[in-house]
């Protein structure tokens, strides 16, 4: 007979594990094709419902498997870690950056406004123009962290890849 650990059976036919891939990877064309944690501990159980009961599988090869499942566990909580990681360090470097924008404020920039139009022949056209003014705040736009300025009386969310130039607000002389 065949190492259990080898076969799976459905609907009672007993097949190599190998064949039993290759067949679900023409059942399965167009959707997730790996093993999650709970495929695999269905997997485990099938294999223990239909083992041989006058030829268990060997003890040794059935720790194997449950530390193969541990560590597939356990790598599952890593990614799930991380991506929690990246989310924080995320926040954080938007925070600094907020902080660092907050400096800023009442403080004269000059940015580079970029305008998309279609012109009359349907292309895609931009003008570029540089505006002035004095920020007044901090924004986080979509994520993005931004100026407020004011110029001529309008407000402008400013990002900061379009700021050219910051300076100290004129002061006044007695």
């Amino acid at each position: 007979m065949a190492n259990s650990l080898n076969t799976v059976t459905v609907d009672g036919v007993t097949q190599s594990l190998e064949s039993y891939n290759n067949s679900q990877k023409n059942v399965i064309s167009g959707t997730k094709q790996s093993l999650d944690k709970d495929a695999f501990l269905k997997l485990m159980v099938t294999q223990l419902k239909y083992q041989d009961p006058l030829d268990p599988q060997d003890n040794s090869e059935y720790v194997a498997e449950l530390a193969q499942f541990s560590s597939l566990e356990q790598m599952t909580n890593v990614a799930e870690g991380l991506t929690d990681v990246s989310k924080i360090v995320s926040n954080i470097d938007t925070s600094v950056l907020v902080g660092q924008l907050s400096s800023m404020i009442d403080k004269e920039i000059q940015w580079a406004s970029t305008t998309k139009y279609t012109d009359e022949e349907g292309n895609v056209q931009s003008s570029t123009v540089q505006m002035e003014g004095k920020v007044t705040g901090v924004s986080i736009s979509d994520g993005v962290p931004m100026v407020v300025a004011t110029s001529n009386g309008k407000n402008y969310q400013v990002s900061v890849s379009d700021i050219l130039l910051v300076r100290q607000q004129n002061e006044s002389t007695l």
